[in-house]
Formats: structure tokens, sequence, C-alpha cells
């Protein structure tokens, strides 16, 4: 492997004109394609297997007039405080808006009259009109959303107070503002980590350009595989990560090579021979963490997770070739200049008084450089291992410790901010009718082959109105069929309630007990059960998830340390790095700690997607990092140094480059913590503080430490295991006897001939 990336990486750096070329066409293609293709409508949000599923693929096929799984809105309207919505002036202008409803847009199917559905409250103060739309919510158009604005803004100008819920309004948050943000604190760590604007900017750059082939081609082929407007969000958020972090690796090694020495062109070889290793191997562990996701089987998060995977391999190859082919031009510009070198790591001076003390013949120690403090930090841990294992432990286990109250769920408007208008719809609501009328519950009714389809009907509803948390069940509405009935209920709690999602279980526990007595089989639907059954899809499908992810990474890291150990410890870090992370989310946004500092409005249940998206997502780039720190000390073990000083070796060459990559990744994730949207406030907290504790706990705290106690023993492979796997040569052994041989060559080439 390594003398394979080695002569890749000076094919590309001499043939870098080549090289630029192809990646140039490449960006030019995909931006053609993606401006030229018909633009995409979002995919529709299907969960294969659960009953709401099957639900809304029945009453599509009987009652597709229904518009059972469209999106809807629920226009709110409260009277002037002494007044009625029955007034005689209010009732008109509730009348003229719901007429208005019915035609500012053609994917309407219907919007009701609160005076003719007996929507108004009991004190008359309030009502809210239903509109059903014939598309989900992610196919909506910016014009339908913009058709219901103006309709409610209109009838804001009478005086009524009115507020719109309901998922129409529900629109993917913009992203650009915190993309910018990450980039522009990924420039700066970049240039105070390399001192020179040169070698910060090549990150950013190759970055930038695998991310744009990347989302441009999955919008070029948005239509053709369905991929939908929200496929290239986790696409350009991993490509953006992987992509800073690869070629900051390589950047770097580059730039070490240098300082031994050796000309730019050996220079790029061998940072790509090595670094490159580590970067091909990092890939592969990020692209089985996404992949894996079809495990799942949810096809909108697998077509994200095939996207990002995609995104990820391109953001290898670009390290490996385009990379070295830009060190070419740079030439040595990548290197801190001038007086600038005593911030960024000594530069000419410090060049110059090395050299000087290697001349005077001082020791190995004195000639040196000043030790940095990734060497000082090592040489601690070395010194005390337990210490600093038992410290790192508590520590994240403390922070692990609230995941034991873990609630899942999905956010419903009653998580938004106060100040949207979704919030006030909710809380008007549940003023004045009832939590429960956020989240009514569908019962769907399979009447066919039943003798009486509308007793049947009336039995059901029956037995779901003696159940417990009840508040209200609407009368059966058939199909022209007669084959299918819909049951609108009503619970007492709101839709993200725990006694909600105990009645859903109950009326599909009664269903078995209710088809032998009527026929009819029943099946709980709706966006509250919908909720419900993607939780317990994500719940069941984690454990599945991380066998196999942790699995797969597993048996390649195997092969990538030839040790049974460091992978095993990689594995139980990273474990123990996303419980302390899931714990901490837990503190904050459903227990509420801290909550004013992140703006948590509304305390709740934690998102259903949050742990396998973490696991996912954090677990790439937890194995990015486990791979270069590790790969360092490996390499400096195999070329002879004992355990513990190459643990010192490996902090002093990598330590630096995995802290500005993850203050970097930080920072990108971070920066989404400032949305709107609970859910990717959410997330943006989650993956910024996994990486934080993954990357300077656990990588820079309990690795050392776990090695330093293990020793030798940590490189332990069995025989027959050593001799049965393939060697990859991630060190780059294989380079030092390349280089022993070009040697030997160049010795015979200048011995004299004798005549």
């Amino acid at each position: 492997m390594a003398t394979f990336l080695y002569k890749l990486g000076k094919l590309a750096f001499r043939r870098r004109h080549f090289v630029a070329l192809i990646w140039v066409a490449l960006l030019t293609l995909a931006g053609v394609g993606a401006a030229s293709a018909p633009t995409a409508a979002s995919s529709s949000f299907s969960i294969p297997g659960t009953e709401a599923q099957k639900a809304f693929d029945l009453l599509e096929k009987r009652a597709p007039e229904a518009s059972a799984d469209g999106a809807s809105a629920r226009v709110v309207f409260k009277a002037p405080d002494g007044q009625k919505v029955t007034d005689k002036a209010n009732k008109a202008e509730i009348d003229k808006t719901v007429a208005a409803l019915k035609s500012g847009s053609d994917q309407v199917a219907r919007a009701d009259n609160p005076f003719k559905t007996k929507t108004v409250s009991k004190d008359g103060s309030t009502a809210y009109a239903s509109v059903s739309y014939k598309v989900t919510s992610m196919e909506l158009t910016d014009d339908d959303r913009d058709a219901l604005e103006k309709t409610t803004d209109d009838a804001r100008e009478s005086g009524l107070t009115v507020e719109v819920g309901g998922d129409a309004l529900q629109a993917m948050p913009e992203t650009g503002a915190t993309e910018i943000i990450g980039i522009a604190i990924a420039a700066v760590v970049l240039v105070i980590t390399f001192g020179s604007l040169i070698a910060a900017g090549l990150p950013l750059l190759t970055a930038l350009i695998g991310v744009g082939i990347g989302v441009s081609s999955i919008t070029a082929l948005a239509n053709a595989l369905d991929l939908g407007t929200t496929t290239s969000t986790l696409a350009m958020m991993i490509g953006l990560a992987v992509g800073i972090d690869y070629a900051l690796f390589i950047v770097s090694r580059y730039r070490g090579e240098l300082a031994d020495g050796r000309d730019r062109e050996e220079a790029a070889g061998r940072a790509v021979g090595t670094a490159g290793s580590a970067v091909v191997f990092a890939g592969l562990t990020v692209v089985i963490a996404l992949v894996g996701l079809a495990v799942v089987n949810i096809p909108m998060l697998t077509k994200m997770g095939f996207a990002a995977a995609g995104t990820v391999v391109i953001a290898v190859l670009i390290a490996l070739t385009l990379i070295p082919a830009l060190l070419g031009y740079a030439g040595k510009r990548v290197m801190p200049m001038g007086e600038k070198s005593r911030l960024f790591g000594g530069g000419k001076k410090k060049a110059a008084a090395e050299k000087a003390a290697a001349q005077e013949g001082a020791s190995a120690e004195a000639a040196e450089p000043k030790q940095n403090m990734g060497t000082r930090w090592a040489r601690f841990v070395v010194r005390r291992p337990v210490a600093v294992l038992l410290v790192g432990i508590v520590g994240l286990g403390a922070a692990a410790l609230p995941v034991s109250q873990l609630e899942l769920g999905l956010p419903d408007d009653g998580a938004q901010p106060t100040s949207t208008t979704q919030r006030k719809a909710y809380d008007l609501v549940s003023e004045g009718f009832g939590p429960g009328f956020n989240g009514p519950l569908m019962v769907v009714n399979d009447l066919k082959g039943v003798a009486d389809p509308k007793a049947a009907a009336g039995e059901v509803k029956k037995r779901i109105s003696q159940l417990d948390d009840v508040l209200a069940v609407a009368e059966p509405m058939l199909n022209k069929a007669d084959d299918t009935a819909i049951i609108s209920v009503v619970p007492s709690s709101k839709p993200s309630g725990i006694e909600t999602e105990d009645l859903v279980h109950s009326i599909r526990d009664t269903g078995a007990k209710i088809k032998s007595d009527t026929g009819a089989e029943i099946m709980v639907t709706g966006t509250t059960a919908m909720n419900i059954d993607v939780s317990q899809k994500l719940n069941d499908a984690l454990l599945p998830y991380l066998a196999l992810v942790v699995g797969l990474a597993f048996l390649l890291l195997i092969v990538v340390f030839r040790s049974i150990l460091v992978p095993l410890k990689a594995a139980l870090g990273f474990l123990l790095s996303v419980l302390a992370a899931l714990g901490a989310v837990v503190a904050v946004f459903q227990w509420g700690w801290l909550g004013s500092l992140f703006g948590v409005e509304q305390t709740g249940p934690i998102m259903s997607m949050m742990p396998i998206f973490m696991v996912g997502v954090v677990f790439g780039l937890a194995m990015d990092y486990e791979v270069f720190l590790v790969t360092r000390m490996r390499e400096a073990y195999v070329h002879g140094e004992r355990p513990g000083q190459a643990i010192v070796t490996g902090f002093r060459h990598g330590a630096r480059v995995v802290s500005a990559a993850a203050v970097i990744m930080i920072a990108v994730f971070a920066g989404f913590i400032g949305s709107s949207e609970q859910m990717v406030k959410m997330i943006g907290f989650g993956l910024a503080i996994a990486v934080f504790f993954d990357a300077f706990i656990v990588r820079m705290a309990l690795v050392p430490a776990v090695l330093a106690l293990l020793g030798k023993k940590a490189w332990w492979l069995p025989k027959w295991l050593d001799r049965a796997l393939p060697n990859v040569d991630v060190e780059g052994e294989g380079l030092r006897t390349e280089a022993e041989k070009d040697a030997r060559s160049a010795e015979t080439e200048r011995e004299p001939a004798r005549v």
C-alpha cells in the first residue's frame, strides 16, 4: 500500500499539470451537469414495514382523495379580547380566509371551515381550519408556502390573531451562514497550525473542490435517482469535514519530510505513501459507517448515507492526487517563513540552530527540536498512565450517566421557538381545545369483506372511546366503496407525550380482538403515529447498525495496525465518547441544564435519529484521528523505537495536526447550535461535544495511557493471524527498503571502473 501510494504521489507531483486539469475538468463537468439538470423535487418520505406506512399505502390505493399522507396546515384564529370568533365580522373574515386558502394553491386538497367541522372552542374565543395538501411537506414548493403565509397575513389585518401550525411550513433550514462561519474558523486554525497562507489554503481549496464535485453530482443525478433536495445536506457536511482533515494530514507530513532534508518530489511521495495510507483506511471506516445506514431501511437515510460516502471517496482521491500536484506548484512556500516562525514552530532560525547543534556534535537529545506541547503531554501520560486513564474514564462515565434517562421521540411544533408561528399556533390550540388536538391519531379501518361496514366502523369507534387518554373520537368517514373507514382520535395528552405513545400501542393491542369480533382490521397512522413508528424503527436498528459498523471497522483496523488490542481499544473508546456525548445531549435538551446558554426554549424527548446519526458520523471522524495518530506510533515502533518512545514520537508529529482537525470540526458543528430549529441545534451540539470528547479525551488521553500500560503487548498478533492477514504496510516500512535499494544503486553507479 505505502509503496504504491508513494509512487502515485511522486507521479502526481511530476505530472501536476495533467492531474490539476483532470480535477478541474471533473468539477466543470459536475457543475454543468448540475446547472443543466431539471430542478429536483423532494423525494417522498416513507418508512417501509411500519404500520403507519401500511395504513398510508392502503388509503392511497382505496381513498386517494383523502390525501392522508399529504402535508397539512392548521390555521388557528383567536378573536380579540372581549370578542368571539362567532361574531358576525369575525365569522365573515374566517369564511373569507378559508376560501382564499382553498384557491391559494393547486396543491390544496381541501380546506375545512371551522364552523362546519365544529372546530370552535367552547368559550368561542378560538377556532381552527384544517388544510390538507395533495403532496407531502417535502414536496411543497416555496410558492405553495408563500400563498399560505400571504393568506394568513391578510387575515391578521382584520384584528384577528392568526397563526399557522402543521408541517406545511416546514422547510429545510438554511445552513449557508453556519457553513461560512465553519470555513472561516477552519481558515484561522489552519493558518495558526501551519504559519503559511499557502499551506493553510490548500486543505480549504481541495475540500471545497471535493464538496463541489460531490454535491454537483448529486444535484445532476437527483431526478434520475430520486435523491431529493435533502440528500446533499449530509454529503456537504461530511465532505467538508473529511476533505479538510485528509488534506491537513498529508500537507503536514509533507512539511515534515521537507524539514528532514528530502527534496520536494521525494517529500511528496513519502507524504502520500505514509499519511496517504492512513487517509485511505480512515476514509474506508467513514464509508463503512455511512453505507451502513442502509441497515435502518429508511430510504431517505440510505440515500443520504450513500451520497455522503461518495463524497468521502472523492475527498480521499483528491488527497492522494490533487494535494501532491498542488504541492508541486506551491514549492517550499508551504513552510513558515521569517520572523513569524517564532509563533508557528521555528522556521529558518530553528533549522539553523538545529544544524549548528548537530555540527558541534551535540547529542540527539540536544539537537532535537524544542519539545512541543504534544511531546510534553505524551511524556506526562507515559509517566502516569493509570492516573490519566482513571480521570478520563471517570469523567466520561459521569457525562454518560444521563443516558440512563434517555427518552427518544420526534419533535413536534411544541419544540419550536416561542417566536415562531408554529409554536404560537400549537399553544393557542392547547389553550382552546387541549394539547391532544395538536396531534390527532388517524385510525384506518380495512373493512373489505365485512358484511356491514358501517356497523363495524361504529363498533371500532365505540371500543376506542373506552380506552384511557382518549379525549374525543370523531364519526367514521367511509370511502366511496365502503371498504375503508377513517376515524380521527384526539388524545388527552400532547403529541410527543409518553401517554400518547401508550395510547397508540393500546389501540394496536386491541386490534386483534376487534378483528375477531367485527372483521375490521385497524391500523393507526397520522403524523404522531408515524413519529412513534420511526422512533421504534431507529431504536431497533441501532444495535445491528452498531455491530455492523464497529465490527467491520474492527476487522479493518486489525489489518491496519496488525494488532488485536489496539483496534479493540479504539472501538471501546469510541463507544465511551458517544455515550458521554449522548449524556450531554440529554442533560441540555431533555433536562434543560444550561439550556438558556444554548438557546433551548423547550425541553422534551431527544430526536430518535440522534443516537444512530451520532454513531455514524462520529465513528468515522473518530477513526480518522485514531488511524492518523496511532499509525505514526506504529511507524515509530516498527522502525525500532521502544513502545513508550513510539507514543511520544507519534504525538510529536501527530498531536498538533489531530488537534487542529478536531477544533475545525467542532467549530463547523457548533455553528449549527445557532439555528432556530431545535433538531438542527441538537445535531450541532451533539456532534460538536462528541468530537471534543473523542479527540481530546479518548484519543489524546486514554489512547496513550492504554498503550503505555500495554507496552509491547499492544502490538501483539497471533502468528497464524499474522500470516493470514495481507500486509498493507501503512507504516511505510516498504519505503525504507525502497530508499535503501536506491542508495545501493546510486553507490554502484558512483563506483570507479577498474581498468
